[in-house]
């Protein structure tokens, strides 16, 4: 609930001043994959997660929450899946490669510790939050409505998606034999 801080314009000696609740009214938690297949367009799939601070209720995704997504994602696109996943703890606990070994059209390529510039996706959410900065939800509800209809936008935007790809200086297409 605390929204993303960026710079603005005011009157001298009168600082613009957002006030937001954030503490204890819950977050918002967003899966997703930025999806491309030579010589067609670039797809983004998204999942989000609210979580209240109820007691006993977990604060994240969890193993069955990302292989769920990544089943869905498998059906809907009709094809194998390499996946080029950080290093998160629900991505490499046993449980999950326990998951991953049952699904023989899914290959996991883990990116190095601590390489967010790796990660196609890292730009999907810093385009996000960026429209989201300076913006005061209501409540955690309203903050789930304005990222999904963000991530709507950035659906649409295909050139984005693969600007996204291109900035991680990952390709498509095999090298060159030399």
């Amino acid at each position: 609930m605390r929204p993303p801080v960026a710079k603005t314009w005011a009157r001298r000696g009168h600082t613009p001043v957002i006030e937001v609740s954030g503490k204890g009214s819950g977050r918002v938690s967003i899966a997703g994959l930025v999806c491309l297949k030579p010589g067609q367009r670039g797809r983004l799939m998204w999942r989000t997660r609210l979580h209240r601070g109820r007691t006993g209720e977990r604060g994240s995704f969890s193993e069955d929450d990302y292989i769920a997504f990544l089943d869905q994602t498998h059906q809907r696109l009709q094809a194998p899946i390499v996946l080029i996943w950080d290093n998160l703890n629900t991505h490499v606990s046993r449980r999950m490669h326990a998951l991953i070994a049952t699904r023989p059209w899914l290959t996991v390529i883990r990116l190095p510790a601590y390489a967010p510039d790796l990660n196609p996706t890292e730009g999907v959410w810093r385009w996000m939050k960026r429209g989201l900065t300076n913006t005061a939800a209501r409540g955690v509800d309203h903050l789930a409505q304005l990222v999904k209809r963000r991530l709507r936008a950035c659906q649409q935007q295909t050139d984005l998606l693969a600007g996204f790809f291109a900035s991680t200086g990952m390709t498509l297409e095999p090298e060159p034999p030399r």
